[in-house]
């Protein structure tokens, strides 16, 4: 092995001399980042909620005390409704919930293409010990163990080699920092879209138990009809028995009953299909779930709405949508720095000799380094188009991002109308079933008295019967409207929790996950 040589001793000198202006130069230039700076697009929101002002308070059921002292829900918003059964259910869909659970995966998913986008920004370090045995081709065509003037031996030799190799390619124009940027966006719109699945569950879970609550007070009303139904039948059949009546009054009351019987039997179809989708919500299979019966008490409770333009921060589709905006933005950057040419820093160190005990003498050992620069000089419009893509997804995401506010919007006018609306429908048909009561009492004294046919006090039942029934369906519809209303609001959460984009760009991503964004397994 040959010694050392001056001249190494010079390169080593000269790259020392040239490190500080080379590093000062990739300081400046790393400082830059290529492609538009991101800024949230306006949108028009209105100053209030039109539907259900302060002033329509005093004529909606649930309003009319209780005016809520914070604009805000917080946390579990299903709390409101003051129903121990349904804040178990509630309990348990955050827990087992299968859709839940694969959201959560998916938001782990965008948090590790964060660190793998962050790893750019470091050096590739690799190393790979070889032992090779070469022997060259015999000079002159003829054997070695021959006695050919023309032949030389010409034995194998083995070769040691340890050789480290480093890369590193600057982030100069900051095509990896708008990488990191889009990943970390990408991210917290996965962390929203989490959000969102959670409230689309907890909310789908409180509307079909208010539906099962109404199925069972429709089942109480169709049990208490059919009572009243029998008790006419009997009526009806003792004054045919004493000849005061036909046969045609008994049958048309034979009719009435079971007919409503079988009304009554069909409840049972739908209530089985609310719990059974209960059940599946809160990841329990149908067989081994059931809610017991009790009709609908809840009442529906005053929800604070606060103005428009929080709207924009909580709700959890309208914060994915605002990401993925950021992140098409970013996208843009990476595309432009495209155009840009590319530097690439390598260097390799190691050991190489033809013995393995010369392996570590410092004759043994070599290195080089030495940066490399590239640019595209044709690409047939390549980049270009990219570029063009990417504006055109931005522009697309920005459509998106305002439709999604102007639907949020829509969906709680649309809610507030219901439960303003639907108030003063309750009275209205409260009233008509007061009405409806009286109108039988009448009929069925004028048919005692043989005034008035049978028919006649048919079609009373029959008119009371679908005004009582009308009266339990608005009920439903009163308590899925403010169940829908809150998770037009965005339930109790706010962009605030999202993971900051600064903890999933610095690696403390870890800690950085969605409140209750991993469910805890069964």
């Amino acid at each position: 092995m040959k010694e050392p040589q001056k001249p190494v001793t010079t390169g080593l000198s000269g790259m020392r001399m040239m490190l500080p202006a080379i590093v000062a130069i990739f300081v400046c230039l790393c400082g830059c980042t290529v492609g538009p700076r991101y800024h949230r697009p306006d949108v028009t929101t209105p100053s209030a909620f039109k539907e259900l002002t302060p002033a329509d308070y005093k004529d909606t059921d649930g309003w009319k005390v209780a005016q809520p002292k914070d604009d805000a829900l917080k946390g579990k918003w299903w709390e409101v409704f003051n129903d121990p059964q349904l804040n178990a259910l509630e309990e348990q869909v955050n827990v087992n919930n299968q859709n839940i659970a694969s959201a959560a995966a998916a938001f782990l998913v965008a948090r590790a293409m964060v660190k793998e986008a962050r790893a750019q920004y470091f050096p590739t370090v690799t190393v790979g010990a070889g032992i090779t045995n070469q022997r060259q081709p015999t000079q002159g065509g003829g054997s070695s163990s021959g006695t050919g003037t023309g032949t030389t031996s010409n034995p194998s030799f083995t070769e040691y080699s340890l050789p480290f190799d480093a890369t590193w390619v600057p982030d100069l124009f900051g095509k990896v920092r708008n990488t990191v940027r889009a990943a970390a966006n990408a991210a917290q719109a996965s962390a929203a879209d989490l959000e969102n699945t959670r409230l689309t569950m907890q909310s789908e879970v409180a509307v079909d138990y208010f539906s099962i609550r109404g199925q069972d007070a429709l089942k109480q009303l169709l049990d208490d009809t059919v009572v009243a139904y029998q008790e006419s039948l009997k009526l009806t059949q003792a004054l045919y028995e004493t000849g005061i009546d036909s046969d045609e009054a008994v049958a048309q009351a034979e009719t009435q009953l079971e007919t409503t019987q079988a009304l009554d039997t069909n409840l049972g179809i739908l209530r089985a299909q609310y719990e059974h989708a209960i059940a599946t919500l809160v990841g329990q299979p149908a067989p081994s779930f059931s809610i017991e019966t009790e009709a609908l008490k809840s009442n529906p409770p005053a929800i604070p709405i606060g103005v428009p333009s929080q709207l924009l921060e909580r709700r959890p589709d309208i914060a994915a949508s605002e990401r993925l905006m950021a992140q098409a933005n970013a996208q843009i950057g990476i595309a432009v720095a495209a155009y840009y040419p590319t530097v690439t820093l390598s260097a390799t160190a190691g050991l190489e000799a033809d013995k393995f005990k010369n392996w570590f003498t410092w004759p043994a050992r070599f290195w080089s380094v030495g940066p490399s620069i590239s640019e595209t000089l044709y690409d047939g419009g390549l980049r270009s188009a990219t570029v063009q893509q990417y504006r055109a997804n931005y522009t697309e995401s920005v459509a998106n991002y305002r439709q999604a506010v102007l639907t949020g919007f829509q969906q709680v006018e649309d809610n507030l109308a219901s439960l303003r609306i639907l108030s003063l429908e309750i009275r209205q048909q409260d009233t008509a079933v007061g009405s409806a009561e009286r109108a039988l009492k009448i009929a069925t004294d004028r048919y005692k008295l043989g005034i008035d046919p049978y028919l006649n006090v048919i079609t009373a039942q029959t008119t009371l019967f679908s005004n009582k029934q009308t009266a339990v369906n608005l009920r439903i519809q009163q308590m899925t409207a403010s169940v829908q209303l809150v998770e037009a609001l965005g339930g109790g959460w706010d962009a605030s929790q999202l993971p900051s984009g600064k903890a999933l760009t610095s690696g403390m991503a870890a800690s950085s996950q969605p409140t209750s964004a991993q469910p805890t397994s069964q």
